[in-house]
């Protein structure tokens, strides 16, 4: 039998000058013609851009200033936009992108999720390679994604809410909208048309050559499928986290405040100013959205490059009763909507907003600002 490794540069480093190196390393063409692939020039900046180091902006306008003809960075270009249509779908939907959103998924036979996936034991030597190396740097690639959320979702039944909790928990890129909202694409939630892929199709894009697998199957025959027996165990899979050493609310000052929190964790915020700032941890906020202690962990090795930032663990209402509301500053999120204070924008990459069905009518309005 053979064995598969994925001989991957997964790491992620936190110090902002290695992350403004990644951004240098980007390249547009490449990403383009292999993205699809397990070795890919993948750009590795999701983790940043989903903790707020990054905005999606920000990288679209280094983008821009590689002077490159639109149509080799238009892939690269989609790819952020993506991430904004995701947000602006939770930013209407706010909570309904838990649960179902357009249509009932089918044909769910199963709670929970799949305990060979949780324990890489598929017998798809590159899927469970990619879940064990999965655990060991909190990343996935996005195509990767797709075939476990396909074999979750439609090989084995299972609804796709404790599997998608699963995934956001591990992930160092975790965003609840772009997580959630992609499984609900393939489990037929957000699009009434369901995604799967077979040992071909893996095999192709994780330069595999494996066969006999439950996957091994010309593509008419997962509409009769039954359950593979190695799927039908399921795990209430959950995770624990250790709270970091807290500041005391007698440690904070009266004054201008920035409150940072794990989807904003900007270094250039207000860069410069003489400002209280504060990375507010909300042990509420973990417990309905449960992460892992590596993910935690990134997070407070990122906020490290905001001087002078104070970790506080406890509630937003905590720090209210100690500063003024309009000393208050945050940026605008879904999961901020308790917050009091100064609200500021994000930045994003266009400025088309509001909810759109799908995913290129958003597309079609935004590229008419960015394609300029």
């Amino acid at each position: 039998m053979q064995t598969h490794t994925i001989d991957r540069k997964y790491n992620f480093p936190t110090d902002w000058n290695s992350i403004q190196d990644r951004i240098q390393s980007i390249d547009p063409i490449k990403y383009a013609a292999t993205r699809n692939f397990e070795n890919g020039a993948l750009t590795l900046l999701g983790p940043y851009i989903s903790r707020g180091v990054l905005s999606s902006k920000f990288v679209f306008d280094h983008i821009k200033s590689l002077d490159l003809e639109w149509k080799s960075t238009e892939k690269l270009i989609q790819e952020l936009a993506w991430r904004d249509y995701w947000q602006q779908v939770w930013v209407a939907k706010h909570r309904e992108i838990e649960s179902d959103l357009n249509f009932e998924q089918k044909e769910v036979l199963h709670s929970g999720m799949p305990q060979a996936i949780v324990e890489a034991k598929t017998g798809i030597e590159v899927i469970d390679a990619a879940i064990e190396n999965f655990y060991k740097t909190g990343y996935l690639h996005n195509h990767m994604r797709m075939y476990v959320a396909a074999i979750c979702c439609n090989i084995g039944k299972y609804h796709w809410s404790a599997p998608a909790n699963w995934m956001y928990a591990n992930l160092l890129d975790g965003d609840l909208a772009s997580n959630h909202l992609s499984w609900q694409w393939v489990a037929g939630t957000f699009s009434n048309r369901k995604y799967v892929a077979n040992q071909e199709n893996i095999n192709k894009y994780f330069n595999s050559a494996q066969r006999n697998t439950f996957l091994d199957v010309p593509y008419e025959a997962f509409n009769n499928m039954e359950v593979p027996d190695l799927l039908l165990q399921n795990s209430n899979y959950q995770v624990e986290i250790r709270f970091p050493e807290s500041v005391e609310t007698k440690d904070l000052f009266r004054k201008k405040t920035l409150i940072y929190n794990y989807y904003n964790l900007d270094p250039m915020w207000h860069v410069g100013e003489d400002v209280q700032r504060i990375f507010l941890i909300e042990p509420s906020i973990f417990e309905r959205y449960p992460i892992s202690q590596k993910c935690l962990d990134f997070a407070l090795a990122l906020s490290q490059n905001i001087e002078g930032i104070k970790i506080y663990v406890g509630d937003f209402k905590d720090i209210e009763l100690k500063i003024d509301n309009n000393d208050i500053h945050y940026k605008e999120h879904p999961l901020n909507i308790h917050y009091r204070g100064v609200q500021e924008e994000r930045e994003w990459m266009s400025s088309v907003s509001g909810y759109f069905p799908g995913f290129f009518k958003f597309w079609n309005k935004a590229k008419k600002e960015v394609a300029r």
